[in-house]
């Protein structure tokens, strides 16, 4: 396993798995197959609804809590001073440990910098051993940065071939900000799987093209957090430490970038329109 260590030193694993999409229920199976594959870190999130089986899946793995890497984000409609800090508590007792390796907020949307007091707070508390944000553009990430007490230490963005963010890690190295992608595959768009460039790469590696995808941006200091249900393919994607791409192939690859979003635009007003009037409703129905 390669590692990335933090700006609090804390060492994070650079490939982990993501569980994005799977029902609670499967969740858990899913989560006990990928530890038992060899991976040790695991992201999910307060929105993605299955933190509980991601701790009964950890819980069924039978490996020691002390080397897994367990990372989950706040919703945004838990964004608010005391609030924020309430939700980290229920995602605590739902993934059933003691403490979360790492808390990102998950949007730059609504009161943003409250919830990021209450994140320093858990922090210092010792209920999370680090802290970050997930899907903040470069200027969101300057401001927070800018006046936070703790500055965020990830910065989970959408990142793949087809986006390679050259911009965003260069902002986010300048701020001390480790750089973690979501979407590694571009959840498949593109017809990423059956890409020309990345099938004749792996080709000459005995690799296929997910794997090329992974160390491509493993070799560009991103954190890369893949995700499948089936164990077979779990196992492929965690075998990207016996190789390393030529600087002749990883200039090829570099071209597949389109610097633009290929799974969720947060420019589209439209998109993002629909995504606040959700968090709004789900606002009032909390009150």
């Amino acid at each position: 396993m390669e590692y990335k260590t933090l700006s609090n030193g804390v060492k994070m694993p650079m490939l982990g798995y993501g569980v994005f999409q799977i029902d609670d229920a499967t969740t858990e199976r899913c989560v006990a197959d990928a530890i038992a594959s060899g991976y040790r870190m695991i992201d999910t999130a307060q929105a993605y609804g299955n933190e509980r089986g991601v701790g009964a899946g950890i819980k069924a793995s039978g490996v020691a809590r002390d080397e897994l890497f367990i990372v989950s984000k706040v919703w945004v409609s838990n964004y608010g001073e005391g609030k924020t800090y309430d939700s980290i508590k229920q995602s605590l007792e739902l993934l059933g440990v003691d403490q979360i390796d790492l808390m990102l907020l998950h949007q730059a949307y609504n009161d943003y910098h409250a919830a990021w007091r209450d994140m320093e707070r858990a922090y210092k508390d010792g209920l999370v051993r680090a802290i970050g944000v997930s899907n903040f553009n470069s200027t969101r990430l300057l401001d927070i940065c800018t006046f936070a007490g703790v500055a965020p230490m990830v910065n989970q963005v959408e990142t793949h071939v087809f986006w390679q963010q050259h911009y965003a890690h260069e902002n986010m190295e300048n701020l001390g900000v480790a750089h973690m992608a979501w979407g590694p595959f571009a959840e498949g768009a593109n017809n990423f799987f059956q890409n020309p460039l990345l099938s004749e790469i792996g080709e000459k590696y005995g690799k296929s093209v997910g794997q090329v995808a992974l160390r491509y941006l493993l070799d560009l200091g991103v954190i890369v957090i893949p995700k499948s249900t089936h164990k077979e393919r779990m196992e492929e994607n965690f075998d990207v430490f016996d190789f390393q791409l030529s600087d002749e192939d990883k200039a090829k690859i570099a071209e597949l970038d389109c610097d633009r979003s290929i799974c969720y635009d947060h420019r589209d007003v439209q998109l993002i329109g629909g995504l606040m009037n959700l968090v709004k409703g789900q606002i009032a129905a909390q009150a």
